[in-house]
Formats: structure tokens, sequence, C-alpha cells
């Protein structure tokens, strides 16, 4: 593989690697686009409340010298997501690398696990970082394939963002402003439906397996279902149905975490939003209407998929509606699933991780 781009951004950093290290600036790597940026944040708050730092934030998709030395200076640096450019990058002993992964647990196979031309580059990436945080002791074996990082590297202290669903919110006015913006009654309780892309094209317009109208005269006076469509999924069906008020869009709604805190159930297929969904305690049916085929042919799990997700899987529209009216969930599953998950749910990943780094 080319990684002439990559090598280029390591040559600019490494005309910087002279620049003294400033032990109370700390950068975070980012794009424009801003993505994944809860668990940065999270962690500048946590740093702001010990002392005097200096933050910076390297946008990794402009360029600019005056970046690249404050970041060469720095006694931290994080990121939230892969950055090849990382391999070709010569840091000093006294800057502080720090992976943070942008999602809980381990759910889809990804990364050196499947990627077996991509082991080598991220093997070097590995050797420039020097902690990867994780959310378990249990899954720390596959994020050191995934990564192609040595065991020893991976601490599992927690995802910053999820300190979100621990502050005090109040509920009651997230939930009206919901409703109030998606016309809904007040009285009813909310399904998220966050299914994921499949790259099997037919599978997904998820209103061709979905029987919103039954789903509707059975369901309807309980519950408002909330489709949150993955951005590739909105061109494979035609939102011509939601103006007559059968289910409300809130693809763009601009907080994902906002909606599981208001969500009642969720109703998911392979998407790794199951993780963070069950450490709130709360129900997910799995409506996997193409289940032997996805298993076949997409990148796989780290575990059993039947057996192991934290909720009923229904293959049929009808089942997924009776499993919702009895409601048909299994809690000592739920419990089982976030234990092998998480080591701790408590509202302190943010905490642990600075502790660790400044001790």
């Amino acid at each position: 593989m080319s990684y002439l781009k990559h090598k280029v951004y390591g040559f600019i950093f490494n005309l910087f690697s002279r620049t003294n290290v400033e032990k109370n600036r700390i950068s975070f790597i980012i794009d424009s686009h801003q993505s994944f940026k809860g668990n940065l944040d999270y962690i500048k708050k946590e740093f702001e409340k010990r002392g005097n730092f200096e933050f910076h934030f390297f946008y990794k998709d402009k360029l600019s010298l005056s970046s690249f030395k404050k970041l060469a200076g720095s006694g931290y640096i994080f990121l939230n997501d892969n950055f090849f450019p990382l391999a070709f990058m010569n840091f000093k002993p006294d800057n502080t690398v720090v992976q943070l992964w942008h999602a809980p647990g381990a759910s889809k196979k990804f990364g050196g696990s499947v990627d077996i031309e991509s082991r080598e580059i991220l093997a070097r990436i590995s050797e420039n970082t020097d902690y990867l945080i994780v959310t378990s002791k249990n899954i720390i074996d596959y994020y050191s394939e995934a990564f192609q990082m040595p065991a020893d590297k991976i601490r599992p202290l927690g995802l910053p963002r999820m300190d979100y669903y621990f502050e005090n919110h109040d509920l009651g006015k997230l939930k009206e402003d919901f409703c109030k913006k998606y016309n809904v009654s007040g009285d009813k309780k909310i399904i998220l439906y966050a299914p994921t892309f499949r790259d099997e094209e037919k599978y997904n317009n998820v209103f061709n397996y979905l029987d919103l109208e039954e789903f509707n005269r059975q369901l309807g006076d309980e519950y408002v279902l909330a489709l949150r469509l993955h951005p590739k999924i909105k061109n494979f069906y035609k939102d011509d149905i939601s103006s007559e008020g059968r289910y409300v869009d809130v693809s763009d709604f601009e907080s994902e975490q906002e909606l599981m805190l208001i969500s009642d159930i969720l109703i998911t297929d392979y998407s790794s939003i199951m993780i963070e969904y069950s450490a709130l305690n709360k129900p997910t049916v799995f409506f996997t209407y193409d289940l032997d085929e996805y298993l076949a042919n997409e990148r796989g799990f780290y575990y059993d998929f039947k057996t192991t997700v934290p909720g009923p899987i229904v293959n049929t529209s009808d089942e997924l509606i009776g499993v919702i009216k009895n409601g048909e969930f299994d809690k000592s599953k739920l419990s089982q699933f976030v234990k092998s998950q998480f080591d701790e749910v408590d509202g302190h990943s943010s905490q642990r991780i600075v502790d660790y780094l400044l001790k």
C-alpha cells in the first residue's frame, strides 16, 4: 500500500520534533467535522478541574505549520479515531500519545482483525501510541488484534463521553422539547429505531421489512417510532410516508446520546449502538430480517451474535411487534452483556483516565 500522503504529513511534523515539550499543553487531534468530539470534550473538562492547562485542537484536514509545532510541543496528545500519519511521526519521550477510541466495547470486527493488509501500518502506529483506552478488561485481546498493539499498552479505564449519562439532565424537559419539535403527544413512549448500513443494497430499505401500518395499529397508542438512519441508508428509501405521521425521522437530530436517554426501547440490528444503550439498562430488540446473509457475508463479530446480544432477535415485522407488545425482555441477559463490555458504568471514566495519566 502507498502511504505517501501520510508520510508527507509525518515529514512535516518531524520538522518540529526538536520543539520543547510543554507538560501543561494538551493537543486533541480532530477533523473539521468535529467527528466523535465528545470524548475529547470530557477529557478537556476533566483537565480544566486539575490546574492550568493549555488546550490545542489540531485539525488533521487543515495544514498549519504553527499547529504542527504546537502538536510537537504537547505533553499529552489525544485522538479518537484512526490517524495513519502517526506511523511516520517521531515523538519524544515527553509526548504522551493516548488513543481514546470513539466507541465502547467490542462488537463487529474492525481494523487488523479483518484487514490483514493494514496490520503493518497499524503496528507502526501502535509503536507511537503510549496508551489505548477501552471499556473493559474482557475486550483487551480484541483491541490488541484490531490495533496491532501489545496488550500491556491497553488500559480498561472507560469511555469519557459515557459520563454524559450521569450528568444532571432534566429528562422531562428533554422529552418535552423532543415532542414539541416532532409534534408528538407527550404521553407516548419513544421507540428509537437505528438500523445499520448493509453492503447488500436490497436490505437497506427498512420499510420493505417493517410493516409500519400494522406496527402503528398495534403499538401506536402507546409508542411513537423515531427512525435514525445511517447517512448511507437514506439513498435507499423515499421519505414520503413520514408526513402521514406514522414515524418521526430523527436522522438529523444532533445528539444521539440524548435520543438514547429519552427513548424507552431500542430497535437495531448489528449496530454497535446496542453496547452504549445496554449500559442504560433499557431493552433492545434485534430486528434482523437478513441475519443469515449478514453473518455469512459481512465482517463478523467478536462473539457469537445469536447467543450473546442483550435482547430478543426477531426476523419478521410480526415477531417484532409481538416482542414489544408482550414486553419479552430478559434482564439477566442484558446485565450479563453489560458486564462483558464494561468494567464500570459510573460516570467517572474521564476522571479515571486523567488520574491515571497525571499519576
